[in-house]
């Protein structure tokens, strides 16, 4: 029996991972993700998918990143009720992402409702409190590199992806036949993080290309921050970073604690403004032989940023005047507080606003790194005064080399390799390169489009 893939997300974008696997018979959907960035795509979160979420049979996730797993709650909510198989870290980080993406979305709508600034009345969330602990109930832990049988044969194995606690390649095998999936792929190099382990064998590979049309700078992250926090404090100028509250924001707390410890930067006050980090630097502790860091280290890190937890301290730092960090989800300014944030302090020139990460299209983010002179925060347009920053040496993902070099690791070469979750021209970028690189057939798919293993 023949395997067939379909993509429902992650191509031709860098966000809304979902590809959908006939396999034995069965339907296992391989990552659950939301879209973001253009509007064009997060319209894709509202629309219905092209089959009935009930009649999966199964859920595979590679990592908890909301791309990844954010439209979980929503399938929950539309009637699946199956199993949900991921790394053991996953599910602790997915268990603080998923609610807090959740009350993000309720307290955006009632936001919007109550300043009636949306076109939709009244303004809805996605999804709720109560549909990601129903989704969450359905998570299942599998052990590393362990085989699981799934529904109809189909057996699972996880392999370590670095990128992010937990975050894992997937293979699949049924009827002889391996496919695999290899979620985002981290850096050798990552200060944090361990590296990813080589790829298993497999017949077919869907790799990932966010960063498939280029190779990131030799720089040293630490002197880069500490250049930037240096400028922003000879300014008395606040330093705003929206940060991805899971995984990027513990590098950066850890590259803060350094840099104070040796006097490379002042001892001002840093603000982690997410009321997820506490929880998230605990599973740091738990899960020690995903990561670098030491037990020193990882206790350090925790104390690097005051914790604010509650709405109205995070106001509170809006009235606050310089030097200081605040520390904010989400990293590409798509929601959430860092969005007051950046309302108080994007206007003045003395401050700064700093990116750590990969900016889609169609993000605030983007449109700030890109020179906007003005975004669009909850229905107003706000001037961008700020000097803004994006760091390049804070990737959590490997670049095209790397990602080539990671392919090779494996031994055995695929027969045929699928490039997604990449831009359109990161993407294709990729496909060159590879064609170069390896004997097999190498494509860039289409959102819908469907493929048959055989």
């Amino acid at each position: 029996m023949t395997m067939q893939i379909t993509f429902l997300g992650a191509a031709g974008t860098v966000t809304g991972s979902k590809y959908l696997v006939l396999a034995a018979g069965k339907r296992v959907l391989v990552d659950c993700g939301l879209f973001q960035g253009l509007k064009r795509l997060r319209e894709r979160n509202w629309q219905p998918l092209p089959i009935d979420p009930a009649s999966l049979d199964a859920v595979v996730l590679t990592h908890a990143h909301l791309d990844h797993t954010g439209y979980l709650p929503r399938i929950a909510r539309t009637g699946y009720r199956g199993p949900v198989f991921c790394t053991a870290a996953t599910r602790g980080l997915a268990a603080i992402l998923l609610p807090d993406s959740a009350r993000i979305q309720e307290e955006e709508a009632e936001f919007a409702n109550r300043h009636k600034y949306s076109k939709h009345h009244p303004a809805l969330p996605l999804y709720t409190v109560d549909d990601a602990e129903k989704a969450l109930k359905l998570l299942r832990p599998v052990e590393w590199k362990s085989g699981l049988e799934l529904p109809g044969g189909v057996v699972l194995r996880f392999t370590p992806a670095g990128h992010l606690l937990g975050a894992a390649s997937v293979l699949l095998e049924a009827d002889g036949q391996k496919v695999l999936f290899s979620g985002d792929v981290g850096r050798p190099d990552d200060p944090v993080l361990n590296a990813p382990a080589a790829p298993p064998p497999a017949d077919w590979i869907v790799i990932e290309s966010t960063y498939g049309n280029r190779r990131h700078q030799p720089i040293d992250a630490e002197a880069e921050l500490a250049a930037v926090v240096s400028r922003a404090v000879d300014r008395g100028g606040v330093i705003v970073i929206p940060s991805f509250a899971v995984g990027r924001a513990q590098m950066l707390l850890h590259f803060v604690a350094r840099l104070k410890a040796r006097g490379a930067i002042p001892d001002i006050p840093v603000y982690l403004n997410s009321p997820m980090a506490t929880d998230v630097t605990r599973l740091y502790h738990a899960h020690r032989n995903e990561h670098r860091l030491s037990e020193d280290e990882c206790r350090t890190m925790c104390t690097a940023a005051r914790f604010v937890n509650s709405v109205e301290e995070s106001k509170a730092l809006n009235l606050r005047r310089g030097p200081m960090i605040i520390i904010s989800a989400s990293g590409m300014a798509a929601g959430g507080r860092v969005l007051h944030h950046l309302r108080a302090f994007a206007p003045d020139p003395k401050n700064t606003i700093v990116f750590s990460g990969y900016q889609a299209a169609g993000t605030r983010g983007a449109a700030m790194v890109g020179g906007a002179d003005t975004v669009k925060i909850h229905g107003e347009w706000v001037p961008v005064r700020a000097e803004v920053v994006q760091l390049h040496g804070t990737s959590g993902h490997a670049d095209r080399d790397q990602l080539v070099a990671w392919l090779g690791s494996g031994g055995a070469l695929p027969r045929r390799v699928f490039v997604t979750h990449g831009e359109a021209v990161a993407a294709d970028a990729m496909r060159q390169h590879l064609r170069r690189a390896i004997p097999a057939e190498v494509t860039v798919p289409e959102h819908g489009e469907t493929v048959t293993l055989d």
